[in-house]
């Protein structure tokens, strides 16, 4: 067999994936499964979304769409950032991808060289760190610890940029964590990027309607225009609208990045699906009262899991400011070991084990950098999730 692509060898599967293929392949095996490990809204999309597309088709809206979006989609993008952050952008400064990932992806492979560093505040949506590699770059991981809500501090970005670094990545609300920066937090991320015009700025804004109480959340370009020139600001309608598989998402930024991100694009999967951007401009323009509606949804079920796994032995979970993820610290559980006999030394241990004997799929905090932590999706009907926190607890009161 003729030899794989060197490159493959930085990078393995996600976790995320293998951990919901295992529970998969116990479900089919009818094993009674609760699974928290994918980052999916549990709600329908937007019936006027699905009818939006359903026109686009009988239009015949059928053929190839242009490679960086329909002019209607992206006038739409238009709406929606200055309607949710009074931002302007032309539209040869939008582009649409196969998802917010591709867009990510984009701009990788669009501005990395070999051995060009990307700053990775972890715990971090692995994603970042295998797309950089595979890309050629190298991730920089610096860590942004619970005492402090999970967030980076600005001196410890500023200690790991170097003259090889060409991207900091921000995401917020934060994929593991659901954390979120507050503006005057994201005031001194901003100051101290000023003084490093070298750097790119990928704000990963895919979260950005899920958030919780009244912390004065906002993207990076809103709160520094200068740093404009130099930032991609990327959501969708993935998260948001619950249209996940619809995969439509988009990035803004300066159209020389924009135009570089669009040939990438072009050699890769060309335009997206044309009837899926059709929904996309529905869910845009349309009613947005089931944004907050669904948002206060998650709240009530985040504090239901928090409270919960907080009253668990061995367990402490932060309380999180958005986004529909838990990240708990189990250090009080190392050491023990399960009621059929697996020791627990690690958080992957705790997972697979948990998904063993409890029954509850959820994702090792390793796989986004930081341990000893779980990661655990509540975006799941409320039934499910106090099922889930039930065998939790048992599980954990069995350890010995």
């Amino acid at each position: 067999m003729p030899a794989l692509a060197t490159r493959l060898s930085r990078v393995q599967p996600a976790a995320t994936v293998q951990m919901t293929i295992k529970a998969r392949a116990l479900r089919d095996a009818g094993v009674d499964v609760i699974q928290l490990t994918i980052g999916e809204p549990d709600f329908a999309t937007p019936p006027h979304a699905i009818e939006a597309a359903h026109q686009a088709a009988l239009r015949g809206e059928t053929k190839y769409p242009a490679q960086d979006g329909t002019r209607a989609l992206k006038e739409a993008i238009q709406r929606k950032w200055k309607r949710d952050r009074d931002l302007d952008f032309a539209l040869d400064e939008i582009m649409v991808g196969n998802g917010g990932k591709q867009v990510l992806f984009n701009a990788l492979m669009a501005t990395l060289d070999e051995g060009d560093e990307v700053i990775v505040p972890a715990p971090y949506w692995g994603a970042y760190t295998l797309m950089t590699r595979i890309c050629g770059g190298e991730a920089v991981v610096v860590n942004c610890p619970q005492n402090n809500g999970f967030k980076p501090r600005p001196e410890d970005i500023e200690a790991a940029i170097t003259p090889q670094t060409k991207w900091v990545f921000l995401n917020f609300p934060n994929n593991p964590t659901g954390a979120a920066c507050s503006r005057a937090e994201l005031r001194e991320i901003a100051d101290m990027l000023l003084r490093h015009p070298h750097v790119w700025i990928m704000s990963d804004d895919m979260y950005e309607h899920l958030i919780y109480g009244d912390i004065d959340y906002d993207t990076i370009v809103s709160v520094e225009p200068r740093l404009r020139d130099r930032t991609l600001t990327i959501s969708g309608v993935s998260k948001t609208y619950a249209m996940t598989g619809w995969r439509i998402g988009f990035g803004a930024g300066p159209r020389d990045l924009i135009r570089a991100m669009v040939n990438v694009q072009g050699q890769a999967t060309a335009g997206v699906s044309s009837v899926g951007q059709a929904a996309a401009i529905a869910a845009l323009d349309g009613p947005q009262e089931l944004v907050a509606e669904r948002a206060e949804l998650y709240r009530r079920r985040r504090d239901m899991v928090v409270d919960a796994l907080n009253a668990m032995p061995g367990i402490t979970c932060h309380r999180p400011e958005g986004a529909f993820y838990v990240f708990p610290n189990i250090a009080g559980l190392l050491g023990l070991t399960t009621p059929k006999g697996a020791r627990i030394e690690t958080d992957e241990d705790f997972a697979l084990a948990c998904l063993d004997e409890a029954h509850v799929a959820l994702v090792h905090g390793a796989a986004f950098g930081m341990s000893p932590y779980l990661r655990i999706s509540y975006a799941t009907d409320e039934a499910s999730l106090v099922e889930a926190c039930r065998r939790l607890d048992s599980f954990t009161r069995s350890l010995r």
